[in-house]
């Protein structure tokens, strides 16, 4: 019976937090902590959380002022006693045998009491709006696997098939998300340093990268929908993001730094490869959203990275990207203009 911490960054989710720790305090598997981190919430959600701490004794709650998703869920790792991790999203939620199948995967659970791992189940997206989610619908729902055949990947084959395609594809062959994951607490706590609270775009890259490149023993689970992903059809539709471009050039630093530090030997292609990739979410970012002077903004983003891109070819199989790379490679007026009036028809049609 290792003992599990379930680490949940809280901010302004009250119509949604009940749903999330409902289904974690109704887990099947029992050794666990609960640990419920107020990241400063301007709502009730800290109210909801101690709510649930007296309620039930492995309910602990952290309060602190607003630092961002990163800082939280680090002040979570700090106060937690489990042997190993999980993270869950707020608005986020699991199924109750969520924990009771993944934890006898562990290498633990045969005796190796040691051994660096991590065990990643699949997941859901649930698209829905604020009215579906407070009279507790699903909404639509797509099944999402990791590319990865399921298995047990460890020695040379962790190694040389694994980890030095971790990056750098069009789509990864395992989810950078820190949740829908069972960490060993050592690859966690070793790897912070690389956590940076500013970066916001792809924030979960920076501990999940290095904990991957540390681990010693991968399990992928078939089918094992357990984690529920909220995403929020109203919230999502238009939504511009004036730093992400700032944030994916640091995100960029860490990764190379990652590699760098964990001396593997394509590192630097992959972080090349997986920096183009970035690239086209930046420019869907100022085309989709972007305000009156995307077309100045798109135009920049090209000149400034003319180089990586030309260097730094990669395969790009999905349309909309397609169209993207086109740009990024030979910015026009004309396709810029095109691309942005083709965002516009797909969001008037959701």
């Amino acid at each position: 019976m290792h003992k599990i911490s379930i680490i949940v960054p809280v901010y302004n989710v009250e119509a949604y937090l009940r749903r999330c720790v409902n289904s974690l305090v109704n887990q099947r598997y029992e050794n666990i902590e609960i640990i419920l981190v107020n990241d400063g919430s301007p709502d009730n959600s800290p109210a909801i959380c101690e709510q649930y701490a007296r309620e039930d004794k492995r309910v602990k709650v952290i309060h602190k002022e607003n630092g961002g998703l990163v800082s939280a869920w680090q002040a979570g790792v700090k106060v937690s006693e489990g042997k190993y991790l999980c993270f869950v999203d707020s608005d986020d939620w699991v199924e109750p045998d969520m924990l009771s199948k993944m934890i006898p995967l562990v290498a633990a659970a045969q005796g190796d009491v040691n051994r660096k791992e991590i065990i990643c189940c699949n997941f859901v997206i649930n698209r829905l709006n604020e009215e579906d989610a407070k009279a507790g619908r699903n909404g639509v729902e797509t099944k999402h696997y990791h590319d990865l055949a399921p298995g047990v990947y460890e020695g040379e084959l962790l190694e040389k098939d694994i980890k030095n395609h971790l990056l750098g594809h069009e789509n990864r062959k395992i989810s950078m998300s820190r949740c829908m994951k069972l960490f060993s607490r050592s690859l966690i706590e070793d790897n912070m340093k690389y956590c940076n609270p500013k970066i916001t775009m792809g924030e979960d890259v920076n501990i999940v990268l290095p904990a991957l490149l540390d681990c010693r023993r991968l399990v992928i689970m078939e089918d094992a929908l357990f984690y529920h992903y909220f995403y929020n059809n109203e919230s999502m539709v238009h939504k511009y993001d004036k730093k992400m471009y700032e944030g994916i050039r640091m995100l960029y630093s860490v990764i190379q730094d990652i590699f760098k530090d964990k001396k593997r030997k394509n590192g630097e292609l992959q972080s090349r490869k997986e920096y183009v990739y970035l690239l086209l979410l930046a420019l869907k970012n100022e085309i989709r959203g972007g305000r009156k002077d995307y077309l100045l903004k798109v135009r920049e983003i090209c000149r400034q990275n003319r180089e990586i891109v030309e260097k730094t070819p990669v395969i790009v199989e999905n349309k909309v990207n397609r169209f993207l790379y086109a740009i990024l490679r030979r910015p026009c007026f004309f396709s810029v203009k095109a691309a942005r009036l083709l965002f516009i028809l797909y969001d008037m049609r959701r």
